[in-house]
């Protein structure tokens, strides 16, 4: 075997198993070169050696809407029917206040499961609020579960909620949940009363009656969705809603979608679990993800608010896009650059909404000028959009922003082309000397998009000053507003030569 021949093999074996180069084209054009990546590692920016999720699809499933009043066990129902924790719970009523909606999965069958917060008739206040919610939610799935405490019994509140469900136009199932032994499944009986047919005992707890109940379920959920609004090829691009609590995500996002879609009170932290929404901003559908604020120290937090905290990390990984809200009437706070370090290493694209621009005078603009400058400055290529999520001043501005953060978010450079534009920069200003020798930069590739990723092929370590000065000139030649992008660093390993 010629060593052309060796050399091409070592490189397609690499490009295989996922060293990071680009396509055929590139495999060849190193070739060509003379370059082998098996002779090069890979070295982060402090000269150490160092050794990516499918997006959701988008499904025309069917919707399960558990409802009931407060404390009686949804969210561990739920959790228990997904067969992981998603919902968050705790031992206090009124924990879940938003709707929430989950992919479950039951012998081979998809559907939606909808948790919702408790439902009182004529609530005030917070409570009031929930109850809307999940009146929402029973007027847009496709059947109903109402969940009542078999350790209770029929409250009035339950015999309310009955009444509502018997007029529905959906399938309804009755679940009586706590029911952790036999002791208590007698008194399940008396459940019959509601009208709502017979009553299926459950202990969400120990997931006893849990598969008979999904049985069920399955039998009165139809095929498809009543409403496949939204639905496209690819689906909606995914936009996760995030900012420090009490700064106007669940306001905005009522704006947005032109209906009370998130609990929105003037206690901070009202929001807990992430909220998807379908929005359609200028024509085209977004996913909203409405997630919990995030709290100043998180191991600080208590139960409930540290598991919410999880969330929204985990909430800004499936996005594709994350929206940033940032009080503009207040300083800058650790709080709004703790956020924007996740979505930056979470590799997403970036948006920052300056929210409350309604109450920003003259002053406070100048001020904000100076803390962009002090505090933001390695993010100044997020595109951003003053808004008042309170007067609706420029939301139209936040889908051309996402729009073009997504464009370069999928932007890739031909290989071609990014070359010669390295030959230019380095002619101009080289790497600087490290050990009385120069490196030198082979070849460059971008070996992925969402985000652009570059891997550059060198004789020697490059300083971090330089890699930041070639991240700097990329962005000038190249644009890529609204996105991070990634240069990483391969160096030739020094091997004994063959005699």
């Amino acid at each position: 075997m010629s060593e052309n021949s060796e050399r091409g093999t070592s490189l397609g074996a690499a490009y295989d198993a996922g060293v990071g180069i680009g396509d055929a084209a590139d495999r060849a054009e190193m070739d060509r070169l003379g370059l082998d990546p098996a002779e090069f590692v890979a070295v982060d920016a402090d000269g150490v050696v160092t050794a990516g999720i499918d997006p959701d699809e988008v499904l025309a499933t069917p919707t399960l809407a558990v409802v009931g009043r407060p404390n009686v066990g949804k969210s561990t129902l739920v959790n228990r029917m997904l067969g992981r924790r998603e919902a968050v719970v705790q031992d206090v009523p009124g924990v879940t206040r938003d709707r929430v909606v989950y992919d479950a999965l039951w012998n081979g069958r998809r559907f939606k499961l909808m948790d919702t917060g408790g439902w009182e008739p004529d609530a005030d206040g917070l409570q009031g609020f929930v109850a809307r919610q999940a009146e929402t939610a029973m007027r847009i799935a496709d059947a109903v579960l109402l969940v009542v405490d078999a350790t209770v019994g029929a409250t009035a509140t339950d015999q309310a909620v009955a009444r509502v469900l018997r007029r529905a136009d959906v399938p309804v199932m009755l679940c009586a949940t706590k029911v952790d032994d036999d002791r208590l499944t007698s008194d399940t009986a008396d459940l019959w009363r509601l009208g709502l047919g017979e009553p299926h005992p459950v202990s969400g707890l120990h997931g006893r009656g849990s598969g008979d109940l999904l049985d069920a379920i399955l039998e009165i959920l139809p095929e498809t969705p009543r409403d496949d609004f939204g639905a496209s090829g690819g689906g909606p691009r995914r936009v996760a809603l995030v900012g420090k609590p009490n700064v106007g995500k669940s306001s905005l996002l009522n704006k947005l979608a032109g209906e009370e879609r998130s609990v929105v009170h003037d206690v901070a932290g009202t929001t807990v679990d992430p909220v998807d929404s379908l929005v359609e901003l200028d024509g085209q559908v977004f996913r909203f993800v409405d997630t919990a604020g995030l709290r100043k120290r998180v191991k600080m937090a208590s139960g409930m608010e540290y598991y919410a905290s999880l969330r929204t990390s985990s909430a800004i990984e499936s996005a594709e896009v994350a929206l940033v809200l940032i009080d503009a009437s207040e300083p800058i706070a650790e709080q709004d650059q703790r956020v924007l370090t996740m979505v930056v290493e979470s590799g997403r694209a970036l948006v920052i909404l300056f929210n409350k621009w309604d109450k920003v005078d003259e002053e406070r603009r100048h001020q904000l000028t100076r803390e962009l400058e002090r505090d933001l400055i390695s993010v100044r290529w997020a595109e951003r959009v003053n808004v008042s999520a309170l007067t609706g001043r420029s939301t139209q501005r936040i889908a051309p922003a996402l729009n073009r953060a997504l464009a370069s978010w999928d932007t890739r450079v031909p290989t071609g082309r990014l070359n010669q534009w390295l030959n230019d920069l380095v002619a101009a200003t080289p790497p600087p000397v490290r050990g009385g020798k120069q490196p030198k930069i082979m070849f460059a590739t971008q070996s992925q998009t969402r985000p652009p990723t570059f891997v550059l092929f060198t004789s020697g370590f490059l300083e971090a000053g330089y890699r930041r000065f070639i991240e700097r000139r990329l962005r000038e030649e190249f644009g890529f507003g609204g996105t991070p992008i990634r240069v990483s660093v391969r160096v030739r390993e020094k091997r004994a030569r063959k005699k």
